[in-house]
């Protein structure tokens, strides 16, 4: 085995570090702090035209306030369905239609609330973590093989088991600080 192959497991590693990461990224868009954004809807789907469909691809969404959400559905017959799946949604949200669009008013984040979002974003961290981790154990795994089949000196599996710590470290320090940023957004702290 040489450096070569080394450099296409470390970037690999580095890869599928980094997909776990924007999963964790994405994950924190969707946990609301007290500020409208429209990645919060993600996860809602709307009965429209016989089938389940993302609610950005059946209205346009858009902040004109920092606590209002608007949905201006492509087809006003759907109006009634984008409201029933918001609503069904689980998010606490409320939404009101006028007939042309969906008005969804974000309401003030209660103690307790943002206390359960906090547990949330530790809970979405952890996961992250444990992706990255997981990724290091196949990585290490993989060395471990190569030292074993000859394909590595031992020299070059302890180097390479150290080039994969450094990457899961630098991983992990930076779910730590994004769960620290989303807390202190959550909690004001």
């Amino acid at each position: 085995m040489d450096v070569i192959d080394l450099k296409g497991l470390y970037a690999e590693v580095n890869k599928r570090m980094k997909v776990a990461l924007e999963h964790v990224q994405h994950e924190f868009g969707g946990v609301r702090t007290g500020r409208a954004s429209v990645t919060i809807l993600d996860g809602v789907h709307v009965d429209a035209y016989g089938s389940k469909m993302p609610l950005n691809q059946v209205a346009g969404l858009s902040i004109p306030e920092p606590t209002l959400i608007v949905a201006q559905p492509f087809d006003p017959s759907q109006i009634g369905a984008i409201e029933k799946a918001i609503r069904a949604a689980g998010l606490g949200l409320n939404p009101a239609n006028d007939g042309k669009v969906v008005r969804i008013p974000l309401p003030a984040l209660t103690e307790e609330r943002r206390k359960e979002l906090s547990r949330l974003v530790h809970k979405l961290s952890e996961e992250g973590r444990n992706v990255i981790r997981q990724v290091r154990r196949d990585a290490n795994d993989r060395l471990k093989k190569m030292l074993k089949d000859h394909g590595l000196s031992e020299d070059g599996e302890k180097k390479g088991l150290d080039e994969v710590q450094k990457l899961t470290d630098a991983h992990i320090k930076h779910i730590d600080d994004l769960q620290k940023k989303k807390d202190g957004e959550l909690l004001g702290k």
